[in-house]
């Protein structure tokens, strides 16, 4: 049985969260949903996960699994609100650990903040396979540009994170806490051993100018085009391609807010005494 799949594209932070489902009626899967959030003000709102919300209502979905492909750095999650109004368990890669220690030691946490993973309600190992209603999935360690990223298969499509992006637009950033261009390269050729008709389905777009945003590419087309890691490329190679651009990029705009949300598994910091939860700004770090 072949899932079916519905995209949102965020225009704000470029990411695409998708909906993945056995039929209208069934059960389904969100993988990667944005909660909105102000960096002038400080204020969330759920624009973006009230897209979601209203097609599974819609198509009468019975919300098993809000997954996440990674931390991400670019974007807060709403995995707790879509949690809080369909239930559904909120799932991440086991080595989410190791990410959430090297950010306990940068925003110097609470000691009680836990680096074991344990605010998520699942953590899934490589190669395991879980149920979507009537769809067979199967999650993919995929690290590189972090420890913990995990890539979903269901059926002929495969839900990559920030692995791949279009093939005009190359590969994922290495330098994150954890990221290792080399282990990026390996994993990307995990998914290139996918047959060619593959559908990968994308969590960023950047798009060049003159080209809308695009949700999804095949292994073949990647092979064939991706301007960084295209069939040819040796190892070594990608490496020096992948540092040497990585030492270019600008720290992404959202990732102190982000990452404080999202290695609690999209809850916010406990509130303070005054009932207000605050993020920290490390300051001359990053």
């Amino acid at each position: 049985m072949q899932p079916q799949i519905q995209s949102f594209f965020d225009p704000v932070t470029n990411t695409i969260s998708h909906v993945v489902y056995d039929h209208p009626g069934g059960h389904a899967a969100v993988i990667d949903p944005v909660l909105d959030f102000d960096a002038k003000s400080g204020r969330t709102s759920t624009v973006a996960a009230d897209r979601i919300a209203h097609f599974l209502l819609q198509q009468e979905l019975h919300l098993v699994w809000i997954l996440e492909t990674h931390a991400h750095a670019d974007h807060l999650s709403s995995a707790k609100y879509l949690q809080r109004l369909f239930g559904g368990k909120i799932a991440i890669g086991a080595h989410i650990g190791q990410v959430q220690s090297a950010f306990k030691q940068l925003f110097n946490l609470e000691p009680e903040f836990a680096v074991d993973g344990s605010q998520f309600d699942v953590l899934l190992h490589d190669d395991e396979v879980f149920q979507i209603g009537e769809l067979q999935a199967r999650a993919m360690l995929v690290p590189g540009h972090t420890p913990a990223d995990m890539a979903y298969q269901v059926g002929d499509a495969v839900f990559i994170g920030d692995t791949l992006f279009m093939p005009d637009t190359g590969t994922a950033r290495c330098d994150f806490p954890g990221g290792d261009a080399q282990q990026l390269y390996r994993s990307i050729q995990k998914i290139f051993a996918l047959p060619g008709q593959t559908r990968l389905f994308l969590c960023h777009d950047y798009p060049p100018a003159g080209r809308s945003p695009q949700m999804l590419s095949t292994v073949a087309q990647q092979r064939v085009a991706n301007i960084h890691v295209h069939d040819g490329i040796a190892e070594a190679a990608f490496i020096q391609l992948r540092l040497a651009r990585d030492a270019t990029l600008a720290v992404p705009q959202l990732i102190l807010p982000a990452v404080q949300v999202n290695i609690r598994a999209g809850a916010f910091p406990t509130a303070e005494s005054n009932g207000i939860s605050y993020l920290k700004i490390p300051l001359n770090t990053l």
